[in-house]
C-alpha cells in the first residue's frame, strides 16, 4: 500500500528523544501529539522542570500530552481519538500496554540504542562500554509486550571509540537513531514494507538502571576495567576513588601497565605522582588520574589537584 501521509504521535523524555522528535518533522509526516512524563522537580530550588521532549515540542508549536500513565482508560480513548498510522517511542519511561501497543493502523516503533538482543533495558550505552564493547549501534525496533524483544525494523553499527564517554556515546547514538528513524519513516511513505527480523534467541544480555553504588572505584580490580568504568559513568553518576586518604570523583583516567618486578604494591596505593598524572596500583595494571573533583569543588586536572596536596608523592 503506497502511504502518501502518515499521521503519528510521538513518545519520549529525555535529551536523547529530542532529536528523534527532529527526524518526525518532515514533509508528509503529520505530528497529532507529542507524549512525555509529567514535569519533576529539578536543581536546588526542586521547581518542576519540563522534559526536554517537552520543551523542544513547545518550541515546535506541537500538542503535548504529559499523562502519569497509558494504562488509564481516559487515556487509551484520546489515543484512539488521534486516529494514528503510528505511535514513535524513544526514551519514553512509560510501560506501554498491550492495547496502546494495539492502536496505531502500522504499530509501534521504538529506537533502542544497542544491536538486539544484546543491551535490552534501561542502560544500554553505559552498559556496552562497561562491557568493553568493541561496537554498539541502533535498532528500529516494532514494538511488542516484552522488554526490548520485537523483531528489528533497520539496524546501524558503531564502533565504540577508546575514549569514548557515556556522554559522547549517547551523542553519537542520538544523531544515528534520529537517521535509522528518519530512513524508515521515509520509506514507509515511499510505500515500502519494512522487514520485521525477530531477535535471535541467543546472546540476550540486559543493561540494568545505573545505580551510583557502581560508580565506586575499587583498586582490586584490573585497571583496564576501572578506565572504562570512569568514561562509562560520565557524566552520570561519575566515578568515585579513595585516593591517598581523601574522595575524589575521577573524570578522565588512563589505563598503564605495571613496572615489571617482583614486589607489586597494595592495590589503591599511589606509585607516582606529578604533571603526567596520579598513578594508582590496581589488581593488574595501573590507572593514572588525568582530571578529578573535590567534594564540592570544579573538576580540574591531577596538576592542579596536586597543587594543594603536597603529602601526595611526586613522581
Amino acid at each position: 500500500m503506497n502511504t502518501t501521509r502518515l499521521r503519528l504521535a510521538f513518545a519520549g523524555t529525555p535529551e536523547f528523544a529530542v532529536p528523534h522528535l527532529a527526524a518526525c518533522r518532515i514533509p508528509n509526516v503529520e505530528i497529532a501529539a507529542v507524549y512525555t512524563q509529567p514535569d519533576r522537580p529539578a536543581g536546588r530550588g526542586r521547581k518542576l522542570a519540563p522534559s526536554p521532549v517537552k520543551q523542544a515540542a513547545l518550541a515546535a508549536g506541537l500538542q503535548v500530552e504529559q499523562p502519569q500513565s497509558l494504562k488509564d482508560a481516559q487515556v487509551q480513548t484520546r489515543l484512539r481519538q488521534l486516529d494514528l498510522d503510528l505511535l514513535v517511542v524513544v526514551a519514553y519511561g512509560l510501560i506501554l500496554p498491550r492495547k496502546v501497543l494495539a492502536i496505531p493502523r502500522l504499530g509501534c516503533w521504538n529506537v533502542h540504542a544497542s544491536l538486539l538482543p544484546r543491551w535490552r533495558g534501561a542502560a544500554p550505552i553505559q552498559r556496552a562500554i562497561l562491557a568493553g564493547d568493541a561496537e554498539t549501534g541502533v535498532c528500529l525496533m516494532h514494538m511488542e509486550a516484552g522488554l526490548d524483544t520485537g523483531p528489528v525494523l533497520l539496524q546501524r553499527k558503531l564502533a565504540i571509540a577508546p575514549d569514548d564517554t557515556g556522554g559522547s556515546l549517547h551523542d553519537k547514538l542520538a544523531a544515528l537513531g534520529a537517521a535509522v528513524l528518519a530512513q524508515g519513516l521515509r520509506r514507509t511513505l515511499d510505500g515500502a514494507t519494512l522487514t520485521a527480523a525477530a531477535q535471535a534467541d541467543h546472546g540476550v544480555t540486559y543493561a540494568h538502571k545505573l545505580d551510583k553504588a557502581e560508580a565506586r572505584l575499587d583498586w582490586n580490580q584490573a585497571a583496564s576495567a576501572l578506565e572504562r568504568q570512569v568514561r562509562a559513568f560520565d557524566p552520570w553518576p561519575v566515578a568515585e576513588a579513595e585516593v591517598a586518604g581523601e574522595r575524589l570523583r575521577v573524570w578522565r583516567a588512563q589505563t598503564l601497565e605495571s613496572a615489571p618486578g617482583s614486589k607489586r604494591p597494595a592495590p589503591g596505593s599511589v606509585v607516582a605522582a606529578g604533571r603526567a598524572g596520579i598513578d594508582l596500583a590496581c589488581g593488574e595494571g595501573v590507572l593514572r588520574l588525568l582530571e578529578v573533583q573535590r567534594a564540592g569543588g570544579r573538576r580540574m586536572p591531577v596538576v592542579d589537584y596536586l597543587n594543594s596536596r603536597s603529602d601526595v608523592g611526586r613522581a
